[in-house]
């Protein structure tokens, strides 16, 4: 006999239907999964037997064969384990093949017939509704199912309980999602940094428009301090965009227990020893990298040219698109990359180059060698640039900073100018603005173009760096409440890039 029912998993951060075909005959046992399985699915037809058994359903003697289709696609890790067990009582004739028309199944099995947690269901339950068909998942899992509006996710804790509700002899409520949402309470705030306006300056314009920022002092000057205080000054997602994020944390297997919508912007610190593969993504089956989690937060990339100049030129691509695209021998994944990058360094091997209160002990070849290590194009990608000196004492025991909660503020109502500017363009922030969007709406002053015409020509200043000033100067702007670009907002933009010139050596 001859069941089918279906299920899904995720190339990318979308998922792929997955048909799940079961024929049984008498004969000699054996238990077959054809259709592109690695070796988790493989492996799941041990799972299936006992799970089947352990639930009380008997396993009669004879020939499974198992099809994935479509066939072209690998299949893997264990979330195919509960549509396949239940295609297989079908095909024994427990349950009406009919009956499975409807749902979608994803699931683990335990030995004892109990349902684990998955990856992938949100992507999944989008696909279901898409298709009409109701979502069955682990109870562990419904939570985050539930998220997508209009759907029907039911959480189940075992195989049995499954077979019950299809066969409706068990009745459940759909989950649902609880949209009560609250700004993320951080054990840090921007009020802990003593003085450094100018540095929370720079931050609080690189956080109002999404712009990369590189912060560059010496040792214990504040630097990474205040990039991991960041995210306090961030606003609240958009709920597309908090999607987008559960998304990419969902095929990942890194949603947070108990939540099913990330509503806090990711902050990723990866250690400079990471590989090119974790940091962009990657795998025989396409993964998304640091990047990726770090898709509407911020990514940190502390003592930057400690990282390999193969992973740092890997960034090139999704900082300049907002995404990245990994193509492999069974076709292309694409996982969206749109972060903010905040990065740290020191100016010098010893950390001292420009430093106003020790003396530098590096050579001029051990200077150039050092930042070498960090290229032209990336450095052109950047915004911002700020110096970071060390406080004075006075500054350090006296001087108290304005909390996070006054910051952010002034960077969501500037965000809100930038949403309402950029509606139905697929874009949220000002450093995400294409060509045509920077001549409609960066148009400048005579006295404005003069001014930004003489500091290209005097600091040598690429087409994409004007670009990058013509950006910020927009983010100034909608911090001021500035219909218009005016003159100091240019001057304002133009000193965030001269400043690296006062570390970088020529």
């Amino acid at each position: 006999m001859v069941a089918k029912t279906f299920s899904a998993m995720h190339w990318g951060v979308d998922a792929i239907k997955i048909e799940v075909e079961v024929d049984y005959t008498k004969g000699v046992p054996q238990f077959v999964i054809v259709g592109l399985p690695d070796a988790e699915v493989r492996e799941s037809k041990e799972r299936i037997h006992s799970a089947i058994k352990n639930s009380g359903f008997p396993f009669p003697p004879g020939r499974v064969r198992v099809n994935l289709a479509p066939a072209d696609i690998k299949k893997e890790g264990s979330l195919l384990d509960l549509p396949i067990a239940i295609a297989v009582l079908s095909s024994f004739g427990y349950i009406p093949p009919e009956r499975l028309r409807e749902y979608m199944l994803l699931g683990e099995l335990a030995l004892d017939g109990g349902l684990r947690k998955v990856s992938g269901v949100l992507p999944a339950s989008i696909l279901a509704k898409s298709e009409g068909l109701k979502l069955v998942v682990p109870s562990a899992n419904a939570y985050e199912g539930a998220v997508v509006k209009g759907g029907k996710v039911f959480g189940l804790s075992n195989l049995g309980e499954v077979v019950k509700f299809i066969l409706g002899e068990m009745e459940i409520d759909p989950a649902e999602f609880n949209e009560t949402q609250t700004y993320p309470e951080y054990d840090v705030d921007m009020e802990d940094v003593r003085g450094m306006e100018y540095v929370k300056r720079a931050c609080e314009v690189a956080a109002a428009g999404g712009h990369n920022i590189l912060m560059i002092g010496p040792p214990g000057s504040g630097k990474t301090m205040i990039a991991r205080r960041i995210p306090t000054i961030l606003p609240e997602m958009e709920e597309e965009e908090a999607i987008e994020t559960t998304k990419i944390y969902s095929v990942a297997g890194l949603m947070p227990s108990g939540e099913g919508l990330i509503t806090t912007r990711p902050f990723r610190a990866p250690h400079h020893t990471v590989s090119e593969v974790a940091l962009i993504g990657g795998g025989s089956v396409p993964r998304p990298g640091e990047v990726s989690l770090a898709h509407n937060g911020v990514l940190f990339l502390d003592e930057l040219p400690e990282f390999s100049r193969q992973a740092l030129e890997s960034l090139r691509q999704p900082m300049e698109d907002g995404k990245v695209r990994i193509s492999r021998a069974r076709g292309s994944a694409e996982f969206p990359a749109n972060f903010m990058l905040v990065a740290a360094m020191n100016p010098c091997p010893c950390g001292h180059f420009g430093d106003k209160t020790k003396n530098c002990t590096c050579t001029v070849s051990a200077i150039n060698r050092y930042q070498g290590k960090i290229s032209g194009p990336l450095l052109d990608r950047i915004d911002i640039f700020i110096n970071v000196q060390p406080l004075t004492y006075d500054e350090f025991r006296n001087k108290k900073g304005e909390k996070s909660s006054s910051i952010r503020e002034r960077v969501r109502k500037a965000r809100e100018i930038q949403i309402k500017r950029f509606e139905g363009r697929g874009i949220y922030t000002n450093s995400r603005m294409t060509p045509r969007m920077i001549k409609e709406f960066c148009k400048l002053s005579a006295e404005a173009e003069n001014l930004l015409r003489m500091a290209s020509n005097r600091m040598g200043i690429s087409a994409r760096g004007i670009s990058r000033i013509l950006k910020v100067a927009r983010t100034i702007a909608d911090l001021e409440g500035s219909r218009d670009i005016q003159t100091h907002h240019i001057a304002e933009a133009i000193q965030y890039r001269q400043n690296v010139g006062e570390y970088w050596m020529t």
